[in-house]
């Protein structure tokens, strides 16, 4: 197969998050149509997970698994001599034809390798919490190997961090603005809290690095002369660690100037790595922490996560065929 095809196929799907049914009716075609029996794991209206298995085989000791959802806004894909770009080029769906590559080339010397496509992973990973709950019913047992697909440089991840979201509200009293003293404004109050915050001091993980904070988005008030009732923003913190205590710290550091409500915590993991292989760490988030049912997880894919989400995300030709090789030299180390 050819895998540079497949990935332009694949972006010129739209599949933002949310509207991934026609990128999975397509891979759901698509391996039917190279000998896989298929299995459509529903997540919501339209939604669906692709479980894929060479026919013939009830379950396999290694899964491939990646995401079929892309972050806004979409664009179609092209290429040059070098690369392939287009929105998913590199995240994930570079990453997707190069696992069925890898898994065909390890079905030619008789190694069954089980595919799982999913929806949701940019924005909570719905398609991979409905994956976990329903594994049992899925699969006749367990695989024991997870290979997560996830633009990494075609380097193993040691370490992938968490993810705590986090929301701030702050709310006020309207007022006219020549009269402040009338009004509260929430505007000020958020402020505040988010300087108390930003002077906080975050965790370090000797191994890994820093705990970082973004803050994403902020909102509020009615009109440039009108004292705020209301205003949010939206932070995201890169975890290395428990974030038990560092919630508290947030709690305590925002007090009384606001609400702090925490939206989506994905816990920090650690990773194994399949020796004499170059490492990293991910400073992003996976669906690995909602797949802990499906076997001992590695981290691995092509293309660099410095592009992925941007105006020009691509992914090199050359790291899209060493990753093929590299999906199937790891799946064989790892089952011997």
């Amino acid at each position: 197969m050819d895998p540079f095809a497949l990935t332009r196929k694949l972006v010129d799907i739209e599949s933002i998050t949310g509207n991934e049914f026609a990128v999975g009716e397509f891979l759901d075609s698509h391996l039917q149509s190279l000998r896989y029996a298929t299995r459509r794991i529903e997540v919501e209206a339209k939604r669906f997970n692709v479980l894929a298995l060479p026919q013939g085989a009830q379950s396999a000791e290694i899964f491939f698994s990646t995401h079929m959802d892309v972050v806004p806004p979409w664009f179609a894909s092209s290429e040059d001599a070098e690369n392939i770009y287009g929105r998913g080029a590199c995240d994930a769906k570079g990453i997707i034809a190069a696992q069925i590559a890898a898994a065909e080339k390890l079905r030619a010397v008789g190694v069954a390798v089980g595919l799982l496509f999913l929806v949701g992973e940019e924005r909570n990973s719905a398609g991979a919490k409905v994956a976990n709950e329903q594994i049992d019913s899925l699969l006749p047992r367990r695989p024991k190997i997870l290979v997560n697909g996830e633009p990494t440089e075609n380097r193993v991840a040691i370490a992938s961090k968490g993810s705590l979201r986090v929301e701030l509200i702050a709310r006020g009293k309207l007022a006219h603005s020549a009269y402040p003293e009338l009004g509260d404004s929430a505007i000020e109050k958020l402020l505040a809290a988010l300087e108390k915050l930003r002077a906080m001091k975050l965790p370090r993980n000797p191994e890994i690095g820093p705990c970082t904070m973004n803050v994403g988005v902020i909102e509020g008030g009615r009109a440039p002369n009108v004292i705020a009732d209301h205003a949010r923003a939206e932070l995201l913190y890169r975890l290395v660690g428990p974030s038990d205590e560092l919630k508290k710290q947030i709690s305590r550091s925002v007090g009384n100037l606001a609400n702090a409500e925490f939206i989506l915590d994905i816990p920090f993991v650690k990773l194994r790595a399949p020796e004499g292989l170059p490492t990293m760490v991910a400073a992003f988030t996976t669906d690995i922490p909602a797949l802990t049912k499906w076997g001992e997880p590695v981290l691995l894919g092509p293309g660099s996560i410095h592009v992925a989400h941007t105006e020009r995300e691509f992914i090199a030709k050359k790291d899209l065929l060493e990753a093929v090789e590299l999906y199937a030299t790891v799946a064989r180390r790892l089952l011997a």
